[in-house]
């Protein structure tokens, strides 16, 4: 329950969140028998530029053209290859180009599409990042690819992207459609964790993409126990817009699969502010202290110093720093 406030300070709220909110825009191993040839493991995105997507947006016109998927929510659980195009690194591509582009999607599937990823990702150690509020597919996709190729990922990219609405007034609505996204999220996980040959499963999320994580790793540990996650590598949650009792109670939930997790938390993150007072004044996950996060047993890198900005809610995006984070995460786990 939001705590009395007066009519005025109400809309003074709502006008913040409208400001800060808007920041939510992240060796080669055998082929089992009976199954088709992965792809070679390569060095990332610069060698193979494709992305791989899981969603459970509608796509357009059979994601044949921009924006290749909607706001709006499919019945299944979709599969997809982002084709994409590198930046120019010539002396006039820098000047007249931008950076990475889609330049098509294809290998649509919907029938089997959590173990068609799983196929695509076959041999491979896998970074999947789940975005937060106010994305659309393009914006998810490029900041999938910026945080790939910011810390060199070796393996296969993937991105789960849900139906955000991408409004700035879509708070609401984009939390139901991430919390409707659980199920799917938790098939394409099994599946992949499932595939008889394959790398670890490193998760980056960001914002209210941290809830949809959180709650379907619960799901996958209760279903399958700790065997169920023993893929699951790195899980980074930037900037989790969660409740920090609800996110105590999940991380109870997962046990020991809770060291797994490394949060990336700013004191002075200005969204996670304004989240916090619509929520009644309690605190994010993602701007708690660093001693009450260490005590529920997950690693922390608190951000705070870096945020030199208006809203500092992408920082795992934005600086250089914090974005090493991630990358230590991810080769803490393969030891």
């Amino acid at each position: 329950m939001f705590s009395p406030i007066t009519r005025v300070s109400r809309l003074a709220v709502i006008g913040l969140a409208c400001l800060a909110l808007s920041g939510c825009l992240g060796g080669e191993l055998p082929v089992v028998a009976g199954s088709s040839a992965p792809r070679a493991q390569r060095a990332g995105l610069r060698t193979d530029p494709t992305l791989l997507v899981a969603t459970t947006r509608l796509p357009v016109a059979g994601a044949l053209q921009k924006p290749w998927f909607t706001s709006e929510r499919s019945p299944d659980l979709v599969f997809a290859e982002a084709r994409l195009t590198p930046p120019d690194r010539s002396l006039i591509g820098r000047v007249t180009s931008g950076g990475w582009s889609i330049s098509a999607v294809d290998s649509l599937d919907k029938k089997s599409a959590a173990q068609a990823f799983a196929q695509a990702a076959l041999g491979r150690d896998l970074l999947l990042y789940i975005h937060g509020y106010k994305e659309s597919f393009e914006t998810a996709a490029t900041s999938t690819i910026e945080l790939s190729e910011g810390i060199k990922f070796p393996g296969a990219t993937g991105l789960f992207t849900w139906p955000s609405a991408a409004s700035t007034f879509s708070y609401v609505s984009d939390r139901e459609s991430a919390m409707w996204s659980r199920d799917a999220l938790e098939d394409l996980l099994t599946a992949i964790a499932n595939s008889q040959s394959g790398g670890r499963i490193n998760i980056v999320a960001h914002s209210m993409g941290t809830l949809l994580t959180l709650e379907t790793l619960r799901m996958v540990r209760a279903a399958g126990g700790e065997s169920a996650m023993s893929r699951i590598g790195a899980v980074v949650l930037a900037a989790p817009d969660i409740d920090i009792d609800l996110f105590a109670r999940g991380l109870e939930r997962l046990g020991p699969d809770a060291k797994k997790i490394t949060v990336i938390s700013s004191t002075n993150d200005r969204a996670l502010a304004v989240s916090s007072r619509l929520a009644g004044g309690i605190v994010r996950a993602g701007a708690a202290d660093r001693e009450r996060l260490e005590s529920l047993g997950v690693r922390v890198a608190d951000a705070s110093e870096f945020g030199s900005g208006i809203i500092n809610h992408d920082l795992f995006l934005s600086n250089k720093d914090v974005q090493q984070v991630v990358k230590r995460a991810i080769e803490r786990e393969r030891l």
